[in-house]
């Protein structure tokens, strides 16, 4: 998608009753033509709230799956939702993300009742260090992309490869224009857990994620994601990226990304920072 003015400060732009286009901050970090698929992540939340706007019960988010179909492109794409399993205490909901007529991403979440169960809240989770304490990182000096320079992130020291813990935030609405439930809005950055822990420098290895889930055990408030991520890499092509979730509270949740870990194509270079040539997008799926 090319743009002949400068970006919205915004992710997306409503087009439609469910469709919306991408602008150059939703830009991807393996392809700057496609979709980082962080933003729509957000976004899939953003449209299961609409759909939810109406409800006389309101059930809470509990767990959210999307599967990632094929190459997200940097265009309009339009969200359905509909309701697979109503309840009153239950309830299963499925997204599917369209672009070109093509459904790129689907994604299943289940809602539960809001019940007190404070009496016996309990996570063996440490809290992260606040996010004041942790050192700014220029992510896009590794990565490309108009969603990864978007973002403020604070890191913690890294000791080894694949182990690190980071707080993300943005100053950029998801809609422009809409207001944004905060788990929307924390759900949004969330994917940004693949590109802070990396196992191997992505000018050499290629390593995108086919699918992320998300498990919440509390209801998270921004602006902050803090990401307790661990990356594992496989000996046959599979990788996993597993994050303790928080937000300035403490831990809220899980997310798990499986990895196709494969090296960059012969001849292909894969460049960051300031040698920045886009890399090639993953063969059928990404």
């Amino acid at each position: 998608m090319t743009t002949g003015a400068a970006a919205p400060d915004s992710y997306y732009e409503r087009t439609g009753e469910n469709a919306y286009k991408p602008t150059a901050h939703a830009g991807g970090a393996w392809n700057t033509d496609e979709q980082h698929f962080s933003p729509l992540a957000g976004l899939v939340v953003h449209a299961l709230d609409r759909h939810l706007a109406q409800r006389a019960e309101p059930l809470t988010l509990a767990r959210i799956s999307y599967d990632i179909l094929g190459r997200i492109a940097l265009d309009e794409c339009e969200i359905t939702v509909e309701t697979l399993r109503p309840g009153r205490t239950i309830e299963l909901l499925e997204a599917t993300v369209t672009i070109g007529g093509r459904p790129v991403v689907r994604a299943r979440a289940w809602l539960l009742a809001a019940l007190d169960s404070s009496a016996v809240a309990d996570s063996p989770h440490e809290p992260l260090p606040a996010p004041g304490e942790l050192t700014p990182w220029a992510m896009d000096a590794e990565w490309d992309g108009g969603y990864v320079s978007s973002i403020e992130v604070r890191r913690t020291p890294l000791t080894r490869r694949g182990r690190t813990a980071a707080w993300v935030r943005s100053p950029l609405a998801l809609v422009a224009g809409e207001p944004s439930s905060a788990l929307a809005s924390y759900v949004a950055l969330v994917d940004t857990a693949n590109g802070v822990a990396v196992q191997q420098d992505p000018t050499a290895w290629m390593f995108p994620n086919l699918d992320l889930t998300i498990h919440l055990h509390r209801q998270p408030h921004g602006p902050w994601t803090g990401l307790d991520t661990t990356v594992t890499f496989g000996p046959s092509g599979q990788g996993l990226t597993s994050s303790v979730l928080h937000d300035i509270d403490g831990p809220v949740g899980h997310a798990d990304q499986i990895l196709t870990v494969r090296p960059l194509p012969q001849g292909v270079s894969g460049g960051s920072g300031s040698n920045r040539t886009v890399r090639p997008a993953p063969p059928a799926a990404p």
